[in-house]
């Protein structure tokens, strides 16, 4: 069998292919589009080939599989992967020459390659973020611009500024200059209205989505961004190393008889990470329906303080959730132990 390498560039990548003895068959620079990968591995015998996990690996990898290779999208945070390369010398080409060496010899971690429908739902979650986001810029426009002329736009939910400012008496000329930003508003507002009512759709009918909204905290979105994130529970081996995927786990820096800890470490997908905290901030402030959950969180608050007490209920709630996948079950109350921050 040959071995090939991608080093993967959103114009240009290098490629390079080379037998089971290490021989390079090809190794050249290309445009990075699928004519050019068909290309240059179209028609040939099937090979394994490795590339970095990225943003444009997933067409990439369909296409050499539409070829009939074997393809290995690899982490590219596993060091080992680059044994050959020199570490104070770095080039495209130096970077396919040591992927190749990888692909030969099976030094790499393979990367997780969402399905297809998670993806999909990754997309529509990240349009309505985007979209969310241009509407909080919007607003704190149109509020900076009505104080400077001594107006203030009362603090209200964002889907109901547009009817709040129609209430005030703005003078005629800045009405008609902030006019352009109040119609922005108003097309944003009916898109994220739009793209809202699908997700719901789409949560109404997922399964696993209907379960995960049964604990506390957890709406629409966190329930479907949960499910698109994690894509597969059966790729992790329990319940510690979603918190920790999620970069919900206290940062260690720790030897001998020295242990030290810090704040979590923010690794992983932030936009879930954010949810969470935002669910638990939800059961801190639910006494009847956080439960067992809000009595645990203001117990170690009373001991570590709010926000370290908030980011704990956060890191067990995405160990909760998890649980609840795997184990097919809807949530129940569980049974906690003394408040930790564990």
């Amino acid at each position: 069998m040959e071995y090939g390498a991608i080093d993967l560039h959103k114009r240009h990548s290098w490629v390079r292919v080379v037998t089971r003895e290490g021989t390079v068959v090809v190794e050249r620079r290309i445009d990075t589009t699928r004519e050019q990968f068909a290309a240059v591995f179209g028609g040939r015998p099937r090979l394994r080939v490795l590339l970095e996990s990225g943003t444009e690996s997933e067409w990439v990898a369909q296409t050499l599989e539409g070829c009939g290779h074997e393809v290995i999208v690899a982490s590219p945070t596993y060091a080992l992967m680059y044994g050959h390369r020199d570490p104070h010398i770095k080039t495209d080409r130096r970077d396919v020459v040591a992927l190749a060496e990888a692909c030969r010899l099976g030094i790499y971690r393979r990367a997780h390659r969402v399905s297809a429908e998670q993806g999909e739902r990754r997309r529509q979650l990240k349009v309505r973020d985007q979209l969310i986001r241009q509407r909080t810029a919007l607003i704190n426009l149109l509020r900076a611009e009505l104080r400077r002329e001594g107006i203030r736009l009362r603090a209200c939910s964002a889907d109901v500024v547009v009817r709040h400012y129609a209430q005030l008496g703005v003078p005629v000329a800045l009405r008609q200059m902030l006019e352009p930003l109040l119609t922005m508003l108003r097309t944003v507002q009916t898109e994220i209205v739009t793209c809202t009512d699908a997700l719901e759709a789409v949560a109404a009918t997922d399964p696993i989505v209907r379960r995960l909204r049964t604990a506390p905290g957890v709406g629409v979105i966190t329930g479907l961004t949960f499910r698109a994130v994690i894509d597969d529970a059966e790729r992790f081996a329990d319940a510690r190393s979603v918190a920790a995927y999620l970069g919900l786990v206290p940062r260690e820096d720790s030897s001998g008889t020295r242990q030290r800890k810090g704040g979590i470490t923010k690794r992983g997908p932030t936009n879930l990470r954010v949810l969470l905290i935002q669910a638990s901030w939800v059961i801190w402030r639910q006494r009847k329906g956080g439960g067992a959950l809000y009595a645990w969180v203001h117990s170690l608050a009373t001991r570590r303080g709010k926000r370290v007490a908030v980011v704990a209920l956060a890191r067990r709630l995405s160990r909760i959730l998890y649980a609840m996948w795997r184990d097919e079950t809807d949530y129940r109350v569980p049974s906690l132990t003394p408040a930790t921050t564990t």
